[in-house]
């Protein structure tokens, strides 16, 4: 008679372990990883992700915001001027940009480090959340101007978003989000996006921020370029007075670089941002995760050998003053300017508000639907389109705005390259806390974020604008009273460089081609279109029998 052996017990790996021991513990019951049906493991992953694909916004985001000058004024100027600000700028402003920088790093990691933080333990949700695309651009090229030459001074700025956090806060907190984000029109809400990205990437292909592929023409303002840096010049609005003295037009200012003299596409920069491009494409193409750094990292490790044709770090003052930097690697960067820059001078001017609106109306719209839309890609909907942990969601990027306008940063949002980690498994806040887990380690690096140049932050930008035209799809293209409005918002946005015109654009045209039809709406309310019609059908009776009249006598 054989003797049956006992089997032996499965051994289980210590994935399987850690998950079986986080499901069954205190954090697993709060973030409820058996009721949605992940891991602990899975969340890491899902979190990692998440990042990888986000990650470009710590050097993006300061490099845009960077270009409005910040806290930077031309007493920071060593020769101090008004024309010091710009082109041949002034070593004194040089430095200033550069500590301005460092700075709003460093606010863009704690900034997105709160907002993940709330994010994840109040709203236990996979989403992640930094300083929005798009918002940046407004913020640094529309409202406070390059280098400080628009309507509004950084600081005043800051001060419009603080109030409009708070405004948002409030929205939020009384449930009347929503309901806002449903009043602007339909053509308008869904093609704002896909102009947002026409504006990125137009941003993407210049040289300040970007590859440098389109620069100035007097004759077709825009055109082909791609010089090197030594083919480009830079221009000045000037007059010339009755005795010949030339003098730059009040008001005017002198953009960097943006004409190119001649050897177009030869810029050694262009080329290796091209091949970031690629690198990019192919990797959004392939599903690759994390394909946004990869591209960026692979053109930063290039350009940060010295003495090459696309260094980032020149032999002049100013590329061995950041290389000396760059050499520190580690470095706990502490904000020294931009953090509590807020003042409310100037809040009396119509500039401000507009500025203030603006802000709002983007993020009901932009930071709402992004987080519909991904609540509705994890399954977490209902069929009247709620999901759990919607108001703690709403309330954490309400309040990472107040924050990081706060530091110094543009207005916080939840990112929509959450997604990758949702695609992930990511399905509780341990996505979100994972995340900001990776922020926090990135408060050590900032010489490496610091050094990122343009070329390589260019190419990202681009792509992003590609991912943002999905929306246009949405959009009932035969219906000319839709299209029109949201063509002129899509057009408007990159072609006047400011979202907010574009909003308006698009609104305006709405309101115009619907007037009739809400017209006669409102006739027919009060009855006042039904009498018309009678009216109308009388004097159409006594035409024709007028007419049949004047027949018979003819006969």
């Amino acid at each position: 008679m054989e003797i049956t052996q006992p089997a032996e017990p499965k051994i289980r790996s210590i994935p399987s372990r850690l998950n079986s021991f986080v499901a069954s513990s205190k954090v697993g019951k709060r973030f409820k990883l058996v009721e949605r049906k992940t891991s602990f493991t899975t969340e890491l992953r899902a979190g990692t992700a998440t990042f990888l694909t986000m990650a470009y916004i710590l050097a993006v985001n300061a490099s845009i915001l960077t270009d409005s000058g910040g806290t930077c004024s031309v007493a920071d100027c060593n020769n101090p001027r008004d024309s010091c600000k710009f082109p041949p700028i002034d070593p004194g402003y040089v430095a200033c940009l550069e500590r301005t920088r460092k700075d709003l790093i460093v606010a863009t990691v704690a900034s997105s480090l709160i907002g993940c933080l709330i994010m994840g333990i109040f709203a236990n949700l996979p989403l992640a959340l930094a300083p929005g695309m798009g918002t940046n651009a407004y913020f640094a090229y529309t409202v406070v101007g390059y280098h400080g030459t628009g309507k509004v001074p950084y600081r005043s700025a800051l001060t419009a978003i603080f109030i409009e956090g708070l405004l948002f806060l409030l929205i939020s907190a009384v449930g009347l989000r929503a309901k806002l984000a449903k009043l602007v029109p339909k053509p308008v809400r869904i093609s704002s996006s896909a102009g947002i990205g026409l504006f990125l990437a137009f941003i993407g292909l210049q040289n300040n921020q970007g590859i440098g592929l389109v620069g100035y023409s007097s004759s077709t303002l825009v055109t082909l370029a791609a010089c090197p840096r030594s083919s480009r010049k830079a221009l000045a609005p000037v007059v010339t007075a009755a005795n010949g003295t030339i003098s730059l037009i009040p008001g005017g200012t002198v953009p960097s670089e943006i004409f190119c003299m001649n050897h177009r596409m030869e810029s050694p920069t262009f080329w290796l941002g091209i091949v970031g491009f690629v690198i990019i494409a192919y990797c959004l193409v392939k599903n690759i995760k994390g394909a946004m750094i990869y591209g960026i990292i692979f053109v930063t490790v290039i350009s940060w050998f010295r003495n090459t044709a696309v260094t980032e770090f020149p032999n002049s003052d100013v590329g061995n003053s950041a290389y000396q930097y760059f050499k520190k690697v580690v470095d706990v960067h502490v904000i020294k300017s931009t953090a509590g820059a807020l003042t409310f001078k100037g809040m009396n001017k119509g500039y401000f508000w507009e500025a203030l609106v603006t802000f709002l109306y983007v993020d009901i719209l932009d930071t709402t639907g992004t987080l519909y839309s991904l609540a509705r890609f994890a399954g977490f909907t209902d069929e009247n389109g709620d999901f759990e942990g919607q108001y703690f969601a709403f309330m954490s990027d309400a309040a990472s705005i107040v924050v990081g306008s706060l530091l110094g940063t543009s207005p916080v949002t939840a990112f929509i390259e959450s997604s990758t980690g949702i695609r992930e498994g990511g399905r509780t806040g341990l996505t979100a806390l994972t995340v900001a887990g990776y922020f926090f380690l990135a408060f050590f690096f900032t010489p490496l974020l610091a050094s990122i140049p343009a070329w390589a932050v260019g190419p990202p930008l681009i792509l992003v604008g590609v991912l943002m035209m999905r929306s246009v799809m949405e959009v009932e293209w035969d219906d000319m009273r839709q299209a029109i409005p949201a063509f002129v918002t899509l057009i408007l946005m990159p072609l006047t460089y400011s979202i907010a015109y574009g909003l308006i654009g698009g609104i305006g045209t709405f309101i115009v081609l619907h007037l009739w039809d809400w017209a006669e709406e409102f006739w027919g309310r009060f009855g006042i279109k039904k009498e018309m019609i009678k009216a109308n059908n009388l004097l159409n009776e006594r035409t024709n029998v007028n007419n049949s009249n004047i027949t018979v006598q003819e006969i």
